[in-house]
């Protein structure tokens, strides 16, 4: 039962997803219908994004260049500057959960290792923000962010004009955050991070330039179920076991779910009528309560506005914990590492994620004017 009870803290989000697939699936018995739920085009970019992130974080490539950056700075402040623009920009190459998966314990390590790790919480959660908001820039940032990106087929210059003002935006506040919030304290980081394999790091290399090929459409995303699966078998057999195979079926089941809620005339016409108020407000209001990878699938079905879909699921990522599946990960490894200070975290952690929730729609309706 314990088993049980912590399978399914661990994969709540996957849960639901199941659930409601298997509830909307007695209304709607499944037919002929369903093959069109999938988004196979979504599901293999996915699929090999992640496949090649796990292989590159195997051999520790992305770690080893952070911490190279790190140790550069001698002050705290710098420091976390430092932690937090890495894993800002991590979140745009590697995807937010990958960014957080891999730079989360960077942070611990060094804020530990320089006898500051009062800073911890705040680092966590500036790192957990700018993992949600980074990743808006680019379609492979996020995993709504490829689920727009691929089902409304907009083009790539588009995409990125679409979500510059409010990633400017997070930019400028994470960076003030930074300097508010964190004195510039002296600070020293031993430098003792393994050596990066370069026979391994080339073709993972390689293979991921491949994977991000084929999100941009250079490459047909069949090519890479050909390529990526048997290099790796090959090369790194566990990187293929370490995909979060879980988010894949997640996005499987609210295919199925959203699917089926489409076919419901009462449900369709109720999310219509919603929409038709504000589809940035509804979508950011959602992520709150399902998170924004359902967010995005679900409404999907209901609205043609992508631009506002599209805002709305990238800044409605930060506010609650469960608004991300990101912040779920960051919640986890700062109650591993530091359990005494949950109840503080959470209320900081609530303070900073709503007041850029509150500014970034605030932009986000701004930008929609330009």
């Amino acid at each position: 039962m314990t088993k049980l009870k912590r399978l399914i803290s661990n994969n709540a989000v996957l849960c639901i997803a199941l659930f409601a697939a298997a509830v909307t699936s007695f209304i709607v018995p499944p037919d002929s219908e369903y093959l069109g739920y999938f988004d196979l085009r979504t599901l293999t970019c996915l699929f090999c994004v992640l496949a090649v992130v796990c292989a590159l974080r195997n051999i520790n490539f992305f770690y080893i260049l952070a911490r190279k950056i790190v140790i550069k700075f001698k002050n705290a402040r710098m420091c976390v500057l430092a932690l937090v623009y890495i894993t800002f920009i991590g979140s745009m190459l590697i995807a937010n959960d990958m960014a957080l998966l891999t730079f989360l314990p960077l942070g611990y390590l060094a804020l530990e290792a320089s006898g500051k790790s009062k800073h911890l919480a705040f680092t966590f959660i500036m790192q957990n923000i700018a993992a949600n908001l980074g990743g808006m820039l680019t379609p492979f940032g996020n995993p709504q962010n490829l689920y727009i990106y691929s089902k409304f087929e907009i083009p790539n210059i588009e995409f990125m004009a679409i979500m510059l003002i409010p990633f400017l935006a997070a930019v400028i506040l994470i960076t003030v955050c930074c300097f508010v919030f964190v004195k510039p304290e002296p600070l020293e980081v031993r430098d003792s991070a393994p050596k990066l394999d370069i026979k391994r790091a080339v073709p993972y290399t390689v293979l991921f330039i491949i994977s991000i090929a084929i999100v941009f459409r250079s490459i047909p995303y069949w090519v890479g179920l050909v390529i990526i699966p048997p290099v790796l078998m090959i090369l790194d057999r566990k990187a293929l076991k370490d995909v979060d195979y879980g988010l894949l079926l997640t996005f499987a089941a609210f295919f199925v779910f959203s699917g089926n809620l489409s076919r419901i005339p009462l449900v369709s016409e109720f999310f219509s009528f919603l929409l038709s108020k504000s589809v940035l407000v509804v979508s950011a209001f959602s992520c709150q309560f399902i998170s924004n990878v359902p967010t995005a699938i679900l409404l999907s079905r209901f609205t043609d506005n992508y631009r506002e879909l599209l805002l709305g699921v990238n800044v409605g990522g930060v506010g609650t914990l469960i608004s991300s599946l990101a912040s779920l990960i960051t919640f986890r490894e700062y109650s591993r590492r530091n359990p005494s200070g949950v109840k503080k975290y959470i209320a900081e952690f609530s303070a900073f994620n709503f007041a850029f929730l509150f500014i970034l729609t605030a932009v986000s309706f701004i930008s929609l004017s330009v």
